[in-house]
């Protein structure tokens, strides 16, 4: 039987997650402009497990000072408030599922009063609501492939950091991340075949630096099967796609490159644009 369609759309029409509620537990300043959310509860009992090492969430933020209690009936609210005062949707990669401790991670990437989710994340308390839309995931590193790039700004810094934890401890490639400064690397735990390259942008605003584009071009490209994750801001997504399609011939099965942000965009804005040509890489 077909898939349903989008009214007019021609999409198929995805289904709508049960929103998942848990509560901030521990906050934790990895970097100057990374924070740790560990959150747990109840409703850690409905989480799905997954194997991707780029599981994601949608999240749900209300406004500052918002009195709405989770979950929400979104519906209702629709009818009942205005856009301004509606809970907003923002998309995380989930760093850890410890189904040991009952714990979820999630590390958000914070400028100041900037977005929602950043600031959200750095008044967060114990205690918190923290509101999922289910877990979602696509890639997770091949034992079988010879080699691996991985490479991404501070929003795919979650995921490589996932991805290198799940590799084999024989594993070989490289992975590169910009981020803004030396005061923004952190420790992660690498395979010793796997060469770690921070990349600075300095004073350059996130979004606007050719040193990733730069670094993915300028790497060495190793013998045999690469399997590879690049992701981060759209334009240079846009700016790598044809490189590996093109100049590498890199099988579809092999790449897993797409764009988490766009400079310029909020979220919502960014997520209706990927529906349009004018968005899609």
């Amino acid at each position: 039987m077909p898939a349903p369609q989008g009214a007019g759309s021609g999409r198929p029409v995805r289904p709508v997650r049960p929103q998942i509620v848990l509560e901030v537990r521990e906050r934790i300043q990895l970097s100057p402009h990374l924070v740790r959310i560990v959150a747990g509860g109840p409703g850690f009992a409905a989480l799905e497990a997954t194997p991707h090492t780029d599981a994601y969430s949608k999240m749900l933020f209300t406004p500052p000072g918002s009195q709405l209690t989770p979950p929400y009936d979104l519906d209702a609210l629709r009818a009942a408030l205005p856009p301004e005062q509606l809970p907003s949707t923002r998309t995380y990669t989930v760093r850890r599922i410890d189904t040991v401790r009952s714990e979820l991670w999630i590390e958000f990437v914070t400028h100041g009063s900037d977005g929602i989710a950043g600031p959200w994340a750095e008044r967060a308390e114990i205690g918190d609501s923290v509101v999922l839309r289910g877990i979602g995931g696509g890639y997770a590193p091949d034992p079988t492939a010879d080699w691996h790039l991985l490479a991404g700004d501070e929003s795919a810094l979650p995921a490589i950091a996932s991805a290198l934890e799940a590799m084999p401890s024989d594993a070989r490639g490289v992975a590169l991340i910009e981020v803004g400064s030396e005061t923004d690397r952190l420790e992660l735990r690498v395979p010793d075949g796997v060469e770690l390259r921070w990349l600075f942008r300095g004073a350059d605003e996130a979004g606007t630096s050719s040193v990733l584009v730069d670094a993915v071009r300028g790497a060495e490209w190793g013998p045999g099967r690469a399997q590879v994750f690049v992701h981060g801001e759209r334009g240079a997504m846009k700016l790598l796609r044809p490189y590996f399609t093109e100049e590498r011939g890199i099988e579809r099965a092999q790449l897993s490159l797409s764009p988490y942000w766009a400079y310029g965009r909020r979220e919502d804005a960014f997520q209706a644009e990927k529906r349009e040509p004018v968005g899609q890489i």
